[in-house]
C-alpha cells in the first residue's frame, strides 16, 4: 500500500474552527479567552443555550471614564429552562399553583474555569463585584438589543431584583474536555425545601 505524496490534514473539529474564527481580544490572556469560547461552544451545542455573549468589560456603570475590565472573560446567555428557583419563590409558586415550566427563563452569568485553577473567596468576590445581578440583554445581529421576556411578577420577582442576590454558573473544564456546572451565589442563600 502506498501513501499519497501530499497527505491532507484531517478536517478541524467544530470547536477548533470556532476558536480559530473568533479573534482573541488583547484584554485578557489568550488562554482565558479560548476557555470562554470552549464553554460557549458547550453551552450552545450540548445544552441548547441561546443569546450567548462573551463579556470582557464590566456591565456596571463605570466609576472612571473607561469601562472596568473584568477579572477574566465571562459569558451570559439564556438556558433552555430555568436553572435556579429561590426557596421563597418556590413556596410562592406552590401556593399560587404555578409550575416551574410556566415561569420564563432568566439570562445567567457563566464563569469559565479550568479544573487545575485554584479559586479563593477573594477571586470569586472580584468577579461578583464586577457584575450586576442580571447580565445585560444580548445584542441581536444588527446591534439592537434582543427582546427579553419578563420574569413572571406574581412569583416573587420584585422591582427587577433577583431573589438571593447575585449568582453565576461556575463552568469547570477538565483536561479531557468534560464540563461540569455549579451554581455559585454571592453570599449565603437558605437551602431549598423538598
Amino acid at each position: 500500500m502506498t501513501t499519497p505524496a501530499n497527505p491532507r490534514p484531517p478536517t478541524p473539529s467544530a470547536l477548533t474552527s470556532l476558536t480559530n474564527s473568533v479573534p482573541t481580544p488583547s484584554t485578557h490572556p489568550p488562554h482565558y479567552h479560548h476557555l470562554a469560547i470552549q464553554i460557549l461552544h458547550n453551552l450552545r451545542f450540548q445544552h441548547d443555550w441561546t443569546s450567548l455573549r462573551i463579556h470582557t468589560h464590566s456591565p456596571l456603570p463605570p466609576s472612571t471614564s473607561p469601562p472596568t475590565l473584568l477579572p477574566r472573560p465571562l459569558i451570559s446567555g439564556r438556558p433552555p429552562q430555568r436553572i435556579y428557583v429561590h426557596p421563597d419563590e418556590q413556596v410562592e409558586m406552590l401556593k399560587a399553583g404555578v409550575k416551574e415550566e410556566d415561569v420564563s427563563v432568566e439570562r445567567e452569568w457563566v464563569l469559565p474555569t479550568h479544573l487545575r485553577e485554584k479559586w479563593s473567596l477573594r477571586r470569586f468576590a472580584e468577579v461578583f463585584d464586577a457584575v450586576g445581578e442580571r447580565p445585560p440583554p444580548a445584542l441581536g445581529g444588527d446591534g439592537e438589543e434582543e427582546e427579553e421576556e419578563d420574569v413572571l411578577q406574581s412569583v416573587g420577582d420584585c422591582e427587577g431584583k433577583r431573589r438571593g442576590g447575585k449568582r453565576l454558573l461556575l463552568a469547570t473544564v477538565s483536561d479531557d474536555s468534560t464540563v461540569v456546572y455549579y451554581i455559585v451565589h454571592d453570599g449565603i442563600v437558605k437551602p431549598r425545601q423538598n
